[in-house]
């Protein structure tokens, strides 16, 4: 048997990571002390716990305990467990654990609604995607849904300890590892326990045995394995659009240092196309007006990324990311186009009025088109004063300067004119 499922933990104490749901006086644990649970909808990436907290609940719930994977399993599988409802040992109901529950269309999910609802079945499904978009709303309406977090280096590392140890009680070859070789595991498991432990697997193979007949694992036995760093990233997935958001999050709070970071983890994701449009987005969304130049640097910087392709494209998208999150910042492009959105779609809209209509065609003077229309570079400054916004407009202000020098510059300029 594989070490990640010969020694899945089989108490609460046991499992390592989620230290928001499971601990002293955390929702796990006084769901276990007080015996109740709800349906749960546990979401989070692979190998951090769902399956093994949800078996862990299985064995203590006095309800009977029914298990489906529903990459591989049907509408027929969720029928014979249905039938079961009412027959020897479900006196106390169903608790049903549903692994991959996005798999499952729309039908599959609602045949277990009825029977939700009434209690004779306790639902307790895990996803890997994000529930929100993948699972049934009435069944999300009637579920508690738990975020199981990606485990901290720091958990990893004690888990392998107590998996050893573990290890050593069960077999006569005792296991001798040093800190380095965890610590290299740790970061090769990318924060998954389950592939920690298959990594610790195929370490303790790969080892000799000694002269006393114990096998020593050193950091050189984990680098022979030739191991990559595990990575979770799915292009379409929460976790792709989690690293975009964090990644113009830190542009916009000007810390270049966490903006090449995040960087750096979509490249390994190897989508250049969104990295790009959120470059060019950044440039005039954050930085805009107080650097309109921004723009001009990125396009160069996002064109040659195109062009040259990775691993060089790394080195021109570092270089824009930088410029944009050591730029002075202003987002008044964007409230601007936001503000005048509004009011295009919830105001009723006066007509344009008649010396901005176009008067290049035969007849436009007869329907009053262009007449009174003042030409601005026939004035001092080139500037003359019209009402060029809709009667029922004319209040609005749609851009509004910030405070950076750029600005400021433009504040100065228009009010000079209008004076």
């Amino acid at each position: 048997m594989p070490l990640a499922d010969k020694y899945r933990p089989t108490i609460i104490d046991d499992v390592v990571g989620q230290s928001h749901i499971v601990g002293e006086n955390k929702v796990i644990n006084n769901m276990i002390k007080n015996n109740y649970f709800p349906n749960m909808i546990f979401y989070g990436p692979p190998g951090v716990g769902k399956t093994t907290v949800a078996e862990i609940i299985s064995k203590i719930s006095d309800k009977k305990f029914f298990k489906i994977n529903a990459t591989n399993s049907s509408l027929d599988d969720i029928k014979r467990i249905i039938k079961e409802i009412g027959s020897f040992g479900t006196d106390n109901g169903i608790l049903l654990y549903i692994d991959e529950i996005q798999s499952f269309n729309k039908r599959q999910q609602q045949s277990i609604l009825e029977f939700i609802e009434s209690g004779a079945i306790t639902l307790i499904a895990s996803t890997t995607e994000n529930p929100y978009h993948y699972v049934y709303k009435a069944i999300l309406s009637r579920s508690i849904v738990m975020e199981f977090k990606a485990i901290k280096k720091i958990d990893i590392i004690e888990g392998i300890k107590k998996i050893i140890s573990r290890y050593n009680i069960d077999n006569l070859a005792k296991v001798s590892i040093d800190e380095d070789a965890i610590d290299t595991i740790a970061n090769a498991s990318g924060g998954d326990m389950r592939s920690a432990i298959n990594i610790l697997e195929l370490g303790i193979n790969e080892a000799a045995l000694d002269r006393d007949g114990n096998l020593n694992i050193n950091s050189d036995t984990i680098e022979r394995l030739s191991v990559a760093t595990a990575y979770n990233f799915d292009s379409d997935g929460d976790i792709h659009y989690n690293l975009l958001s964090a990644f113009q999050k830190s542009i916009r709070g000007s810390d270049p240092d966490a903006a090449v970071y995040y960087l750096a983890r979509l490249l390994k994701g190897g989508d250049l196309i969104s990295i790009c449009r959120r470059l060019l987005v950044i440039a005039s969304e954050d930085v805009g007006m107080a650097y309109p130049n921004a723009i001009t640097i990125v396009k160069a910087c996002v064109d040659s990324a195109m062009q040259l392709g990775l691993p060089e494209a790394r080195i021109v998208l570092s270089q824009a990311t930088i410029v944009l999150a050591s730029s002075p910042k202003s987002n008044s492009s964007y409230m601007a186009i936001n503000r005048a959105m509004e009011d295009v779609e919830t105001t009723v809209q006066d007509d344009i009025p008649e010396f901005l209509k176009d008067s290049h065609y035969a007849g436009a003077s007869k329907l009053g088109s262009g007449i009174g229309y003042k030409y601005p570079h026939d004035y001092p400054n080139h500037y003359i004063k019209q009402e060029y916004l809709p009667e029922n407009m004319r209040t609005r202000k749609y851009y509004k300067e910030q405070d950076n020098k750029f600005e400021s510059n433009i504040k100065k300029y228009l009010d000079t004119l209008k004076k």
